[in-house]
């Protein structure tokens, strides 16, 4: 069963080695490695494990753990690609689609952060594309609306509905061109976006725009 560890780790040579020998020993097979977030303080890693069958989960904790100095922030199940860099692939999506562009963003957010749905929604007009497993926004008000600026959104303020609260849901979101159309990223569980996580959201909202308004010009001149 595959596991995603994000990890916090201490800015000291051999730290990263030092988790992949305690998982190991774990039994733990380590399958790819993001590195979130780097600075003064440390490394912010997700770690892509397989235990083999059998395992226990809580054996990935204690052997992280015991690593001097070394945080868990949050364990959970991954079903998703090995591959835990993607961002590359959403742009050459893009590339070969234009005209699916804003489609193309809400079903390939989720994989490039590790989330578990996304939706593009527009002041006026509501969901305008939206992921496999995006909740029903009929009865969720944005207030939010118009977003001048990627933000990580708290999951307690007052309009976050109350079983996204309720399942842990972690949320970010970033303009798509223009502060009318913003693509929402929620993350069931955590763990939280960091600020890294938001300033690509907002590099690949920015990339889908340019290709969609391209796309658009193109319809308009042909």
């Amino acid at each position: 069963m595959p596991y995603l560890l994000r990890l916090v780790l201490p800015d000291r040579p051999g730290m990263l080695g030092a988790v992949a020998t305690a998982l190991g020993e774990a039994g733990a097979d380590i399958l790819s490695l993001d590195v979130v977030e780097r600075g003064p303080d440390g490394a912010v890693d997700d770690l892509l494990v397989e235990l083999p069958p059998g395992g226990l989960a809580d054996r990935l904790i204690t052997s992280a753990h015991s690593v001097p100095g070394v945080v868990v922030e949050t364990m959970r199940p991954f079903l998703g690609s090995p591959d835990l860099h993607r961002d590359l692939e959403l742009v050459d999506e893009l590339a070969a689609s234009p005209d699916d562009a804003l489609a193309l963003l809400a079903d390939s957010a989720p994989g490039v952060f590790r989330a578990g749905w996304a939706v593009v929604v527009q002041t006026g007009t509501g969901v305008v594309a939206a992921s496999a497993g995006a909740p029903d926004m009929d009865d969720v008000t944005m207030p939010w609306l118009p977003l001048t600026a990627a933000r990580r959104m708290d999951s307690t303020e007052p309009w976050v509905p109350e079983r996204w609260e309720l399942l842990g849901t972690e949320l970010a979101a970033a303009p798509v061109g223009g502060p009318d159309q913003v693509v929402l990223l929620g993350r069931t569980g955590g763990p939280r976006f960091r600020a890294s996580e938001v300033l690509r959201l907002a590099h690949l909202a920015g990339i889908t725009a340019t290709v969609a308004a391209a796309a658009a010009a193109r319809l308009t001149t042909a």
